[in-house]
């Protein structure tokens, strides 16, 4: 299942109102901040995942070119 940024932030907004408002149980706490955790880190890769990509167009001259750019220093 494809992530998406979006979605995921929006996730991680509500995850974080949850957490500030002191309601959630213990247990509750911990479960939102580890799934939080992880979405920052999906939210991450993704991040710079789009930076690579928009590095890669700007050295190419803007010319959409199709590479994996994986592991490649751009």
């Amino acid at each position: 299942m494809a992530v998406n940024f979006e979605k995921s932030m929006k996730r991680l907004d509500e995850i974080v109102k949850k957490l500030e408002s002191g309601q959630a149980a213990l247990d509750e706490a911990l479960a939102l901040f580890e799934e939080g955790a992880g979405l920052i880190k999906e939210c991450g890769a993704m991040l710079e995942t789009a930076e690579k990509r928009v590095s890669i167009l700007s050295t190419s001259g803007g010319e959409p070119i199709l590479s994996d750019f994986e592991g490649s220093e751009a």
